[in-house]
């Protein structure tokens, strides 16, 4: 938690007030639950192409919300008007949405108990808010990456970029919590573009660095190594222009976090939402392979396999004081020793599944906007090191023939986010333990959990990364979510490897 306070512009608005007369009227009414929501979202996007700013918008969404149970059902209504009468109407017209629903509801709305937090405040984890820093000088930075990126006679075009975010919430509900929270997060990148003459190969090689729960000082000061990332770049998309392709086949692979989280996510991540193992979503993306009856039981992966749900650590992009059904968030296990053993989940789960997290939510509700209900989302889902593990080095010294990613790319899971395949930035060859040159248009294929289950060895601490994205998607109408992934370097044996060029048929 940081010692920042809450913005006092957020703080000035009539949050209490507007709560009041919603909470006041849903109970009236005849609501047996009832919550209130005020948000403001403030986004920044800066885009920097061959030195020049292309692209600088900002954007606030700024709005209250009211979600109610009424005879069992749920009811919502949103609005942007921030005074008591629109408050008081939106409570009116979420109940009269509950009444619609409810005799389509076949099984009555409970909420899993959780404590009272009264009058309770949080912030994330910065030191300097973004949005106190002129756009100018944000923009400066991005320019002068892209102008290193160009001196080198193999890069033709170069862009660098800045997404920032504010997030601010009040939330009150019937029962008495009442959170003030605010969050700072932002995703700065860098792309190098070139082309090999001799042989027409158009490539690119973009930043490592991952998206952050962090200020300013995340790109100004000590956050990140920007500067070494921006000299290495160069000669590595000079070596994978003139790379050849990968030869398929069997590999042994030793994958670092910048890749290996974006794997989490989509075959770990999504398919231990509750809500889809229960088959929610099946139009969209969903459902699961991990079903709610194979809990304890599931061998996911190896031993080596041990991954936790959190809302809690420092810098996560998911991570939050109190979710926005009230709950204090958490960290649990998901998988233990390869084992499936919990899940995400939101106080309606949490309530119809005593067996999971002792009957209680853990702090998985989330709407991207106050224009949205809250549905169950992501936390950071993470990959544990192992305490004495080896560094990145280590894990490769055990390799005769095998590849080394690096970076996320492309990638593609069935609905059931069981079957995968995924490429990356770069895959450097690993010869009799030791690094080669790179290969090209390489892909690695598999099912989940013969890919977890291959997995024979993780690293160290010192190899942990908290990656992670800020375009989740999810539900319909669809919701955005950010959400990170910590994860160590890992060894995996006998993966599938496509040479993606020759699966496309050229």
């Amino acid at each position: 938690m940081s010692d920042h306070g809450i913005d006092v512009t957020f703080t000035d608005l009539p949050a209490r007030v507007l709560a009041d007369a919603a909470l006041q009227r849903a109970k009236d009414l005849g609501a047996t639950h009832a919550d209130f929501r005020l948000e403001r979202i403030r986004n920044q996007y800066l885009v920097v192409r061959d030195g020049r700013l292309q692209t600088a918008t900002d954007t606030e969404d700024l709005g209250l919300a009211v979600r109610v149970v009424y005879r069992g059902a749920w009811g919502f209504a949103a609005g942007v008007v921030l005074t008591a009468a629109e408050a008081v109407r939106l409570a009116e017209q979420a109940v009269q949405v509950a009444t619609v629903a409810a005799p389509m509801t076949t099984d009555p709305v409970q909420l899993a108990p959780e404590p009272i937090y009264r009058d309770v405040t949080w912030s994330s984890s910065y030191r300097v808010n973004p949005f106190g820093v002129a756009t100018a000088d944000k923009s400066e930075v991005l320019i002068d990456w892209t102008r290193q990126l160009l001196r080198s006679g193999v890069v033709d075009h170069a862009t660098a970029s800045l997404l920032a975010v504010q997030e601010n919430k009040f939330y009150a509900d019937l029962a008495g919590t009442v959170t003030t929270q605010q969050r700072i997060r932002m995703h700065p990148e860098f792309e190098a573009m070139g082309a090999d003459e001799r042989t027409g190969v158009f490539d690119s090689m973009r930043s490592i660095a991952p998206p952050a729960g962090r200020g300013w000082e995340y790109v100004a000061e000590a956050g990140y190594d920007w500067d070494t990332e921006l000299a290495r770049t160069p000669e590595l998309l000079a070596e994978k222009l003139t790379a050849p392709s990968v030869q398929a086949g069997e590999y042994d692979l030793v994958i670092d976090p910048s890749n290996l989280w974006l794997t989490i996510h989509e075959s770990i991540g999504h398919a231990t939402e509750l809500d889809r193992a229960l088959g929610y979503e099946a139009n969209y993306a969903g459902t699961s392979f991990a079903t709610l009856d194979q809990l304890g039981t599931l061998q996911y992966g190896s031993p080596a396999m041990n991954v936790t749900g959190d809302r809690t650590t420092e810098h996560g992009l998911a991570s939050i004081g109190y979710d926005d059904e009230g709950v204090a968030t958490q960290s649990w296990d998901i998988i233990s020793d390869g084992v499936l053993v919990g899940y995400q989940l939101d106080r309606s789960m949490g309530a119809a599944h005593p067996e999971l997290n002792d009957g209680r939510s853990n702090g998985c509700a989330y709407a991207d906007s106050p224009g949205h209900i809250p549905i169950q989302r992501m936390a950071n889902v993470s990959l544990q090191p192992a305490p004495s593990g080896p560094d990145t080095d280590g894990l490769i010294s055990q390799v005769e023939r095998g590849l080394y990613i690096v970076g996320d790319k492309s990638w593609s899971i069935d609905m059931q986010r069981f079957n995968f395949q995924f490429t990356g930035q770069r895959f450097h060859q690993i010869i009799d333990g030791e690094l080669g040159p790179q290969v090209r248009d390489a892909a690695y294929q598999a099912t989940t959990t013969d890919f977890w289950g291959s997995m024979e060895a993780v690293g160290g601490p010192q190899t942990y990364v908290l990656g992670g994205a800020f375009n989740c998607g999810k539900a319909q109408p669809g919701q955005v979510a950010s959400v990170s992934h910590g994860c160590p370097s890992a060894l995996f044996r006998s993966v599938r490897i496509l040479d993606t060029t020759a699966e496309a048929g050229k």
